[in-house]
């Protein structure tokens, strides 16, 4: 029981690094329609700017930890929002109007491009980083197995909860989130009715990418490492988790991501640690089989 417990509380912080990439998937899919294959890049991209960042504040002499994940949060949201920015104008701005697979193919090769840019501009070795925030708590020990929660993890979920219900409240309550939800409804109706839609999908692509941004600074935190090809690898994983819960639903994208890094974390610790990602696609294949539109999804409607 004690072994069970250190795993959910991992597989829920793993989880929620998921959930908050697989967020940004499914903003884009809401109002274009379209998957963002690039998404994982952008993560990518965001730990590596947090890393630098972070550095560059150390070399600079500032030890104070708390206003150094500060600038680095606030630093690696801004740089990789403007990413976020140049792929919709460059991958599917030119191609919003254009057969359905063009904008598709086009993000796959911006993803390829990002991954390969990083892998020049950086190099192909992993890129580790000592412990920024060390300390937690000790919960059970018995047996001589201890569960720990540490501050780390403590802080990776109180962030993306906070992050889920500030963005919840954008689109709910502020004149962007109308806009969004309109031009989710219906495009040109939204242009007629003095929506920018341009704009709106702009932004779109801009918070998405700093959400990511957030989701690349905590794996730095967790993991202590960056590399160019993680970006790939959490992007599958995370949009995996918003089809599991309903591309187009930020509660879905949040509890497919949890769900997937549940099933990562549990199958790891009690079964072969090589076949977690057949038990996360396995997963994904029966729940789409008897809930075609995800666990919280909704139904496609006709337009006519």
């Amino acid at each position: 029981m004690d072994y069970f417990a250190q795993q959910l509380i991992n597989g829920i912080v793993l989880g929620s690094i998921y959930g908050l990439i697989a967020i940004g998937y499914t903003m884009v899919y809401g109002i274009v329609g379209m998957i963002n294959f690039a998404h994982g890049d952008i993560f990518m991209i965001g730990g590596f700017i947090a890393l630098i960042t972070f550095l560059i504040l150390v070399s600079l002499g500032l030890t104070v930890v708390p206003v150094i994940l500060l600038i680095v949060l606030l630093v690696s949201m801004a740089i990789t929002a403007l990413y976020g920015w140049t792929v919709e104008r460059i991958a599917y701005r030119p191609l919003r109007h254009s057969f359905r697979l063009a904008p598709m193919l086009s993000a796959i090769g911006m993803s390829f491009v990002l991954s390969n840019y990083s892998q020049v501009a950086q190099g192909a070795r992993v890129k580790p980083v000592p412990p920024i925030i060390t300390g937690g708590y000790t919960l059970l020990e018995r047996n001589g197995f201890v569960v720990r929660l540490s501050n780390v993890q403590i802080i990776v979920v109180v962030t993306t909860v906070v992050l889920l219900a500030g963005f919840t409240w954008l689109v709910a309550r502020t004149r962007l989130g109308r806009d969004m939800r309109a031009c989710e409804q219906d495009q040109t109706m939204a242009a007629l009715l003095g929506v920018d839609v341009d704009r709106t999908i702009s932004m779109t692509f801009v918070i998405g990418a700093a959400l990511a941004a957030v989701a690349g600074m905590m794996y730095l935190l967790y993991y202590g490492l960056v590399d160019f090809y993680m970006g790939f690898v959490a992007g599958i994983k995370a949009f995996t988790a918003a089809v599991l819960g309903g591309i187009g639903s930020l509660p879905g994208a949040m509890l497919g991501g949890l769900a997937i890094g549940l099933i990562e974390t549990m199958w790891s610790a009690y079964f072969s640690i090589e076949y977690k990602d057949v038990a996360a696609f396995s997963i994904l294949i029966i729940v789409l089989i008897f809930l075609p539109t995800g666990l919280l999804g909704r139904p496609e409607v006709e337009k006519v």
